[in-house]
């Protein structure tokens, strides 16, 4: 690996970033030349005062950029800099690898839930596993019980298509589905979010993290929880 000179094109010069202070309580936030003034009570600095330092890059044979560093008494200190990608772009790309449930990154997980989602729901499965690691939910039961109250693994339920409620609730919504006692929602996203908030307000929160747990307050019906652990089953053999 060798050296460059300064890139002043791609990153014009890296500031040890300083926040300084006056009595009362003013502060700037000083980068590359572009003062930052966080209140109206300002403090001018000089360009002198600025510690400002060239950024060297450090590339391989065929001058690829590999790395960064700054020459700090005759020596080159890499920066941790990922070449193109800003602080937000990093933390995504790490999430990505980020196993979050049963083994799976959360791409992965939303992959295999969309394999058991299709008609107006089909391509959701992202949508309801962000949610379901938000709350601490079982993004498999969460996906069961709809699948359950909706039949969306074959062909959705007018509940769902007309009003966007995925998990058959009957308040909550903006508004009555149809003028009946089941809730609308303006989007299905907004469907999906209100039917997650009231699965983990309403059971996960309560202790109820099971189909078994669940069942006599979710639904009348003897065989709920059987019906919904046989979705859970279909999913995870997905």
């Amino acid at each position: 690996m060798k050296t460059t000179e300064s890139i002043k094109a791609a990153i014009t010069a890296v500031t040890i970033v300083s926040l300084i202070g006056t009595t009362l309580g003013s502060t700037i936030l000083t980068v590359n030349n572009d003062k930052k003034y966080v209140s109206e009570n300002v403090l001018v600095l000089k360009d002198s005062e600025l510690n400002i330092k060239p950024a060297v890059a450090m590339t391989d044979d065929k001058g690829n950029i590999q790395t960064l560093a700054i020459e700090e008494n005759g020596q080159l200190n890499n920066l941790a800099v990922a070449e193109g990608l800003s602080q937000e772009e990093q933390e995504r790309e790490a999430k990505k690898n980020q196993v979050v449930y049963d083994g799976l990154t959360l791409e992965e997980l939303a992959a295999k839930l969309n394999k058991t989602l299709h008609s107006t729901i089909a391509n959701q499965g992202y949508t309801f596993a962000s949610y379901a690691i938000e709350l601490g939910i079982d993004p498999y039961l969460a996906v069961a019980i709809v699948m359950h109250e909706t039949g969306c693994q074959w062909e959705c339920s007018t509940l769902l298509k007309q009003c966007n409620n995925v998990g058959g609730m009957k308040s909550g919504g903006t508004g009555k589905c149809n003028g009946g006692s089941y809730a609308s929602f303006p989007s299905l996203e907004e469907g999906i979010r209100a039917y997650m908030n009231n699965l983990y307000k309403n059971y996960v929160s309560q202790g109820l993290t099971t189909a078994e747990a669940m069942g006599p307050k979710y639904a009348a019906s003897p065989t709920w929880a059987s019906q919904v652990n046989a979705y859970i089953n279909k999913i995870k053999a997905a």
